[in-house]
C-alpha cells in the first residue's frame, strides 16, 4: 500500500463547513469544537479534514484559502451526483459566491466545488488529457487558436471574462477569413459565458449571430453540444426558467 495525502483546509466556522460538505454526500467522521474546532469527512474512499485558524488572526496561512485536486474516475456522473443533491437541498444549484459548485460542459475533465470559507476542491478526471496550453494550442492558428485558449481560461482558470475577451478580440482579429465551424463555435461559447455572468442580452445577441451564420444540417450536427451550451447552462442554473429555452418537441 502506497502513501496516502490527507489535504488539512481552514474553516471559521466547522459546523457550516461540515453542512455543506454533507449535503453533497460525505459523512462526517470526526466532529470537535474544543479546545479546538477540527473535523474530517469521507466520501468515495477520500478523506478532507477541516481545522480551525489560530484566533487572533496572526497565522497568515491559515487565513488564505487554498485548492485541493481529488482525482475520480468519472467526473462527469460526480458533477451530476453534487447537482442533484444541491438542487433537492436547496432548491436550486448555488453557482455564485461561497458554498457553491462550478459549472460542467461535455467534454470538460473537472470542476470544483467551493467551500463556504472559499476553499476549491478541484474534481478532476483520472488520466485527464495534458493539453493545456497557456496561449491556445501550438498546433493551432487563427480563430482556432483563439477558441482553443478561451477553452483553458474557461474550464481549468475558470475565468470567464478572461475567455470572453479572448474571444471577442479573436473574432475581430480572425473572423473574417475563419472557417464558418469555428465563428459558430465562438458565437456558441460566448453566448454560453454571457449565461454564466448574467448578461442575457448579450448573450441574446450571439445567438443572433449564430443565426445569422445560416449553418447547414451537418455543420449543425456536428456541432450540436457546444450549440447547446448557453441554452444547457441556463437549464441548470434554473431548470424552470430553461424550458423556454428548448425547442418544442
Amino acid at each position: 500500500m502506497g502513501d496516502t495525502a490527507v489535504p488539512v483546509l481552514s474553516t471559521h466556522d466547522l459546523a457550516r463547513t461540515l453542512d455543506f460538505w454533507r449535503t453533497l454526500g460525505y459523512t462526517v467522521t470526526h466532529e470537535q469544537h474544543k479546545p479546538y474546532a477540527y473535523g474530517a469527512l469521507r466520501a468515495y474512499d477520500c478523506d478532507i479534514h477541516y481545522y480551525a485558524p489560530p484566533a487572533g488572526g496572526h497565522d497568515r496561512q491559515a487565513q488564505e484559502t487554498t485548492t485541493c485536486l481529488v482525482m475520480v474516475d468519472d467526473v462527469a456522473s460526480r458533477h451530476r451526483d453534487f447537482t442533484a443533491a444541491l438542487r433537492e437541498r436547496y432548491g436550486k444549484v448555488p453557482a455564485k459566491g461561497l458554498g457553491r459548485i462550478t459549472r460542467f460542459r461535455p467534454g470538460q475533465s473537472r470542476f470544483s466545488a467551493i467551500d463556504p470559507d472559499g476553499n476549491w476542491v478541484t474534481y478532476i478526471q483520472a488520466g485527464e488529457p495534458d493539453d493545456v496550453e497557456y496561449g491556445g494550442s501550438a498546433e493551432l492558428s487563427g480563430l482556432a487558436k483563439v477558441l482553443d485558449n478561451a477553452r483553458i481560461l474557461r474550464d481549468f482558470k475558470d475565468d470567464d471574462k478572461a475567455a470572453e475577451r479572448a474571444l471577442e478580440a479573436g473574432l475581430r482579429r480572425h473572423g473574417a477569413d475563419a472557417r464558418r465551424t469555428d465563428r459558430a463555435r465562438a458565437y456558441a461559447a460566448l453566448a454560453e459565458l454571457a449565461v454564466a455572468l448574467e448578461n442575457p442580452a448579450k448573450a441574446d445577441a450571439r445567438r443572433a449571430d449564430l443565426a445569422a451564420l445560416s449553418l447547414t444540417e451537418s455543420e449543425r450536427a456536428e456541432l450540436a453540444t457546444e450549440l447547446a451550451a448557453a441554452d444547457d447552462l441556463a437549464a441548470w442554473l434554473d431548470p424552470i426558467a430553461g424550458e423556454h429555452l428548448r425547442p418544442s418537441e
